[in-house]
C-alpha cells in the first residue's frame, strides 16, 4: 500500500487508515487486529531508521507484511535489555491488558516476550486504538521504570497492526501469538509461557 501522494493519502484515511511517522495503521471500524510493540533498545537504530524507510518504500500490503514479519524475526532474537524478562514487569505488562477486556475491548489473544509484546483485540467502539495503545504504553512504562529503578524512555513511540481479514486468518493469528515463545526457544508448549492467553486457556493462571 503506497502512502506516497496527497491524494492516495486523504483515500486511506478516509478509508480509515492514518500515519504517525513511517507506519500506516487501520482504524477505520472495530475489528480484530494482530498489535506489535516493542521494547525502544530492542533493535539497534540503524536498523529501525532501514526498516523505517523499507516501511515507507513498500507499495502494497504484501510487501509491507513481509517487512514486518522480518522485523518480528528479529525481535526474537532478543536484542536489548529485555527488560520483559523480569516477571514482575511482565506480569504487571499482562495485568494491565486484562485490566480492560470486556469494558475498553475486546482481547482474544497475547503475549509477553521478552522485548515484545504481541495481541489480537477489537476495540469498542467508543475507543480509538490508538488511544488505547498510549494508554497502555504509558502506563506500563511508568510501573516498569519502578520496579526496574531505572529512567528513561521503555517503549518504541509507534506499533504494528493489521487487521484479520477473515476467520481462518484469525485463528492463524491467535496461533501464531500464542506459539511464539515456542518458535523463540523459550518453552516447549504454548501453555508453558506464564504471560500468555495459551497458559490462561489451559485453566493455569
Amino acid at each position: 500500500m503506497s502512502l506516497t501522494n496527497d491524494s492516495h493519502q486523504d483515500e486511506l484515511r478516509a478509508a480509515g487508515w492514518h500515519s504517525r511517522g513511517y507506519l500506516p495503521h487501520f482504524d477505520g471500524i472495530a475489528i480484530p487486529q494482530f498489535i506489535t510493540f516493542h521494547l525502544a533498545d530492542s533493535m539497534p537504530r540503524k536498523v529501525i531508521l532501514r526498516w523505517q524507510h523499507e516501511l515507507k518504500l513498500a507499495q502494497d500490503e504484501h510487501q509491507r507484511l513481509l517487512l514486518i514479519r522480518r522485523v518480528e524475526k528479529y525481535l526474537d532474537q532478543g536484542y536489548g535489555q529485555c527488560f520483559l524478562k523480569n516477571t514482575r514487569v511482565a506480569n504487571m505488562v499482562q495485568n494491565s491488558l486484562l485490566k480492560f477486556d470486556g469494558s475498553r475491548y475486546r482481547l482474544f489473544a497475547w503475549v509477553v516476550m521478552p522485548n515484545h509484546v504481541h495481541t489480537l483485540m477489537t476495540r469498542f467502539e467508543s475507543y480509538e486504538l490508538k488511544d488505547l495503545l498510549h494508554s497502555h504504553k504509558s502506563y506500563t512504562a511508568h510501573e516498569a521504570n519502578k520496579i526496574l529503578q531505572r529512567t528513561g524512555k521503555f517503549w518504541i513511540d509507534d506499533y504494528f497492526d493489521r487487521y484479520a481479514r477473515n476467520e481462518k486468518h484469525f485463528y492463524k493469528t491467535i496461533e501464531y501469538i500464542e506459539n511464539n515463545p515456542v518458535k523463540a526457544g523459550l518453552c516447549e508448549k504454548p501453555e508453558d509461557w506464564p504471560f500468555s492467553s495459551a497458559r490462561w486457556r489451559e485453566g493455569k493462571e
